[in-house]
């Protein structure tokens, strides 16, 4: 045997299991390619087909936001990459925050093809568990080890060739289901957590909508509806509307900028170097669903750091905006750490006025605001929204008892988004350290179960 014939695993394993490269475990690996006509041609509604870009693939979990749709006329023409259920995604170009990034193809996305930025893995599942490869190539050693193939310099890219060169651990078939199975199991437990969540947002956002929208407290006031609210805290609204520059507003509440209510900043707009080790800095990709991403988020210098947190220091309650990129994406900073930089996010910083914090995060968040944000942005080549924007935001401000009442109404609500979402992370940190030593023997499957069970 040749030197370039020994195979090296990136994770140790037993020696009754065998190294394999990825090629001879599949049945097909390839990428798709833009429509004809790109992103104008897309489609505004599903008729059949999707079109599956690297944004919905994360890892582990394959993200609906943001899906494309094409015609049957253009996905003809990408025959040869329709996806079928428990083919990997991988993304193979992208940035340090989307690159590498893996999933399976669920059920429910198909019928569905994938653009050149996205690799399909369909493997011969006799011998390799669809399951077993995602989590071996979603683990954060094996990322570093897909990294290492890089062949686009600051922008990452990988080929076909380096997929099939992938080098994996492969115990007996019965074995990777099992693996698969127990690991598969805390991702169950992760999307439930995070569709509880999805759900607390909705109760949190109607009541924003009942209370600031709709102004339902009032009408109730007014005689015109029946009251839903307790007596105490309907009586901190008054019983009419009177017209002003954003239409008719409940009586005593007035009309101001954003910027005359609460501080707004920006991060910095400049590229600090990044390190080894330091604090991250977060762009508009590290903020999705309310959520801000921690992972693949860029390292920069203590020194860095303290220069941006001068103009833009993150604290406990502040909420977040994007401003270039996907612009409006929203976060409410629930942790209590808020040792990061952000770059390119608007900051919206609620330490003196605290009672508005998840009025402002619902507001920002709202499908009226994002219309609004949407007319408001510049450029032509890529839309970005400027300070100068975010501090003109038009807002009606209620009185301060009733924003006070409503923040204590939505604690509960916020507080268990923040519960739910640290259950997450603790659940993702001990699924990625069980792969590794279920993988070198150090653990049994019995005990990985047991650890399942433990955290949840």
């Amino acid at each position: 045997m040749s030197s370039e014939d020994v195979l090296i695993s990136p994770l140790p394993f037993p020696e009754s299991w065998r190294l394999a490269k990825l090629k001879d475990l599949t049945q097909k690996i390839g990428s798709g390619a833009t429509p004809k006509g790109g992103q104008a041609a897309y489609l505004k509604a599903r008729i059949s087909f999707a079109l599956v870009r690297s944004q919905n693939v994360y890892d582990r979990e394959f993200s609906e936001t943001g899906l494309a749709f094409i015609s049957d006329l253009q996905a003809e023409a990408l025959k040869g990459v329709w996806l079928e259920e428990e083919d990997i995604l991988l993304n193979i170009t992208g940035d340090g925050v989307t690159f590498g990034r893996a999933c399976l193809v669920p059920s429910k996305v198909l019928p569905a093809c994938v653009n050149q930025h996205v690799s399909i893995i369909r493997l011969d599942k006799s011998v390799a568990s669809p399951g077993y490869i995602a989590s071996y190539l979603t683990h954060p050693t094996i990322k570093s080890y897909i990294e290492s193939f890089n062949a686009g310099g600051s922008r990452r890219a990988i080929t076909k060739a380096h997929i099939e060169s992938f080098v994996i651990p492969l115990p007996p078939i019965e074995i990777q289901n099992e693996i698969a199975q127990v690991l598969g199991a805390f991702d169950e437990r992760i999307v439930l957590l995070r569709e509880t969540n999805a759900i607390l947002e909705a109760i949190a956002q109607a009541l924003f909508k009942s209370w600031f929208v709709d102004f339902d407290p009032v009408h109730a006031n007014a005689g015109a509806q029946a009251p839903s609210l307790p007596a105490e805290i309907q009586a901190l609204f008054p019983s009419r509307l009177v017209e002003s520059p954003q239409g008719l507003i409940p009586e005593g509440w007035e009309v101001k900028k954003c910027s005359d209510i609460i501080d707004v900043r920006d991060g910095t707009h400049a590229s600090p170097k990044t390190s080894e080790t330091g604090y991250p800095l977060l762009t508009s990709k590290h903020i999705t669903s309310g959520e801000l991403l921690f992972d693949g988020a860029y390292l920069i210098s203590e020194a860095d750091y303290l220069d941006i947190s001068k103009r833009s220091k993150v604290d406990h309650l502040d909420v977040l905006i994007t401003m270039i990129g996907t612009v409006g994406a929203t976060a409410f900073v629930l942790n209590e750490s808020t040792d990061f930089a952000i770059k390119n996010i608007g900051l919206f910083k609620t330490s003196k006025r605290p009672e508005f914090a998840s009025y402002i995060y619902l507001l920002l968040s709202s499908k009226e605001m994002k219309h609004y944000l949407e007319a408001r942005m510049a450029g032509t080549t890529q839309k970005y929204l400027s300070l100068k924007a975010l501090r003109e935001i038009a807002i009606i401000e209620p009185a301060k008892p009733v924003t006070q009442a409503f923040s204590e109404f939505v604690k509960p609500i916020f507080e268990k988004i923040h519960q739910n979402r640290t259950s997450v992370q603790t659940l993702s940190t001990v699924r990625d350290t069980l792969l590794p030593r279920l993988i070198s023997g150090q653990l049994r499957l019995p005990e990985a179960e047991a650890a399942l069970a433990e955290v949840s």
